[in-house]
């Protein structure tokens, strides 16, 4: 729940700056002047592009999210079998044997969504963050029936 209320809040700060960015850029755009109108724009574009970030960030979480319940219900989610440091930190060897069980896993039935929703999981405990983002995205596409490449 908590990072939920961070995600939100973030989200509303994010969506404030965008809309006092681009109130500059239109300000810039009002002067009237080659340079300011140039400036205007290019200052619009910026809250365009944040915005769409994220909105692609928001379905992203919103999917994975729909699929760990869906996995929840199943009784399919990753079982916590790392083992941990005493400062709390994951014990890299501990999170090497699970990645490699989850990567079996996932090379056995590569047309699997749970497959790759837990090997994502493994990436995420290794912190691949980049890795754990597309095999996510994987794992939605392949739920959601869309094609995936190689």
């Amino acid at each position: 729940m908590r990072a939920k209320i961070t995600y939100l809040v973030t989200a509303a700060v994010l969506v404030f700056y965008f809309v006092l960015v681009g109130s500059r850029g239109v300000m810039l755009i009002q002067s009237g002047t080659v340079l300011t109108v140039t400036f205007g724009v290019a200052v619009l574009i910026l809250p365009v592009i944040g915005l769409w970030f994220l909105w692609k960030n928001t379905q992203f979480v919103r999917r994975a999210n729909a699929l760990a319940a869906e996995l929840d219900a199943e009784g399919g989610l990753p079982v916590d079998e790392l083992k941990r440091l005493p400062s709390g930190r994951i014990d890299r060897d501990s999170a090497d044997e699970v990645f490699a069980k989850r990567k079996a896993e996932t090379e056995a039935s590569p047309d699997d969504w749970r497959c790759w929703f837990r090997l994502a999981v493994a990436y995420h405990d290794a912190h691949d963050t980049p890795r754990a983002r597309k095999a996510m995205q994987r794992a939605i596409a392949l739920r959601a029936g869309k094609p995936v490449g190689a």
